[in-house]
């Protein structure tokens, strides 16, 4: 499981509910990992949608990935990958650290 207690990579530039999305978006990425039965493909696509109206480079989407990777220890490419491989659940096993 992830450390508690870490910061989220949020941009200075974001309004408030845009950083509502982003956060909402890797909550679910961690409850991909940490709740026994996952998350629903479907609701994590479409936070993931949500994200990128907000994040629309894919080079800044794969910064914010590898910081909130490095700070959590769970990858967004990788349960987003699952996601759409698969309907019905996505759970993920472990972290990648």
């Amino acid at each position: 499981m992830a450390e508690e207690d870490y910061a989220y990579p949020l941009r200075a530039d974001w309004s408030t509910a845009e950083i509502v999305t982003v956060t909402t978006f890797y909550q679910m990425i961690e409850a991909a990992y940490e709740r026994p039965q996952g998350v629903q493909s479907a609701d994590l696509i479409a936070a993931y949608r949500k994200f990128q109206t907000i994040v629309p480079q894919k080079f800044e989407e794969k910064s914010i990935d590898q910081e909130f990777e490095a700070v959590s220890g769970y990858s967004i490419y990788h349960t987003m990958k699952q996601a759409r491989q698969q309907d019905g659940q996505v759970k993920m096993k472990g972290t990648t650290r």
